[in-house]
């Protein structure tokens, strides 16, 4: 595919931080190390898609990722050829799966300096004093033109990979790579913040660092569509089989147009009705994931991931119960978030009301958005 890649290696098995289990997959305030470095790749307007390269023991829990996944191996250098031959992109930004923190600003350096550069780096200028010794100062170290080195790397793609396959003995990074294949790489500005987890103080300064930084939005969506003529439903993006259809301008899909209100709502952007007016003629009959995609776009345009969402269904029939699966998986995917990050469920009114009735059927959503 054309475009650019996200390649994040996480097949190591390090252990130093701690918890038991390698740091990609340990908790960072609620959420694994590893879901929130594909989260702020996958939130970003300039990357088209990522890839992440496991561990061939934790292969298994690529369906809980949300993303492409390809065994790595036994090497660093190993692991990221098997991610550069995962993908068909025209350019790729290889990234540390313990570095979560990554800005999407620091994003956005890398992706321009590759418009004009085979590869580009985040760095940050060495402005301590260096010293050689062992356990005693032996000798002072010129500082003039050290950096410290930190990723995403980029690279156009068919250079990198020629790079790897040339390369005759493991390198500390892609940079290393790149230089001994000939290859020029710009230096863009690095981000104190963009730390690399290692030991275990590390995950309670990366904690500290997103408490000081974090945007939380939560928005709350709510929709009504009354019955009519019809012999299906649409709820949350799955057919339901029915004796009367929704009725509406679109194809009233009353669940999803409550999560999309939400959305729109956390992001202090109106509602459907701004950006999808009834009045045009467009968008009859039209279906409603095209809204709540629209929505998931701004929302990644804007900066945020959205980190879950949970929509309640109020009507005594159709049953829900039944198709709460396949409508989860059905909105995650229109979202690009895991199944586990969204919640749908159903309530009666207890026979209460225009839904008590069975006169329509109503919704009420939540979004939470986190900044990327």
């Amino acid at each position: 595919m054309p475009g650019t890649a996200a390649i994040i290696v996480a097949a190591g098995r390090g252990l130093r931080a701690g918890g038991g289990v390698p740091k990609q997959w340990r908790d960072l305030a609620g959420v694994p190390v590893l879901e929130r470095t594909i989260n702020a790749f996958a939130a970003h307007p300039m990357i088209d898609e990522v890839v992440v390269v496991l561990h061939p023991d934790d292969i298994n829990r690529c369906a809980t990722l949300g993303v492409v996944c390809t065994p790595g191996g036994a090497t660093r250098q190993a692991s990221v050829l098997a991610g550069l031959l995962a993908t068909q992109a025209d350019r790729v930004l290889i990234h540390d799966a313990a570095r979560p923190l990554v800005r999407a600003s620091l994003i956005d350096r890398v992706c321009t300096a590759l418009d004009s550069h085979v590869g580009a780096a985040p760095a940050i200028a060495v402005t301590d004093a260096l010293w050689r010794g062992d356990a005693m100062v032996t000798g002072l170290q010129d500082r003039t033109g050290l950096y410290r080195a930190q990723t995403p790397q980029g690279f156009d793609r068919a250079a990198i990979l020629a790079a790897h396959r040339a390369a005759l003995s493991d390198a500390a990074d892609d940079v290393a790579v790149a230089l001994a294949a000939g290859l020029d790489v710009a230096i863009v500005a690095g981000d104190e913040d963009n730390i690399k987890i290692t030991h275990a103080d590390d995950f309670a300064r990366a904690a500290q660092l997103m408490e000081r930084r974090m945007d939380v939005r939560l928005g709350n969506g709510y929709d009504v569509h009354r019955f009519g003529p019809g012999d299906h439903v649409m709820l949350c993006g799955v057919k339901l089989p029915f004796d009367r259809g929704l009725q509406g301008h679109s194809d009233a899909d009353v669940g999803m147009h409550a999560v999309t209100d939400a959305i729109y709502g956390a992001l202090g952007q109106g509602d459907i009705g701004v950006h999808f007016p009834p009045t045009d003629p467009q968008w009859k009959g039209a279906e409603s994931h095209i809204f709540l995609r629209h929505a998931a776009q701004m929302a990644r345009d804007m900066g945020f991931a959205i980190s879950n969402v949970d929509c309640t269904l109020v009507c005594e029939y159709p049953k829900v119960g039944p198709h709460q699966a396949a409508m989860r998986a059905a909105m995650a995917e229109i979202l690009g978030i895991a199944p586990d990050r969204v919640s749908v469920k159903a309530t009666t009114s207890e026979r209460l009301g225009f839904t008590g009735r069975g006169e329509g059927i109503a919704a009420l959503a939540t979004a939470a958005l986190m900044s990327a």
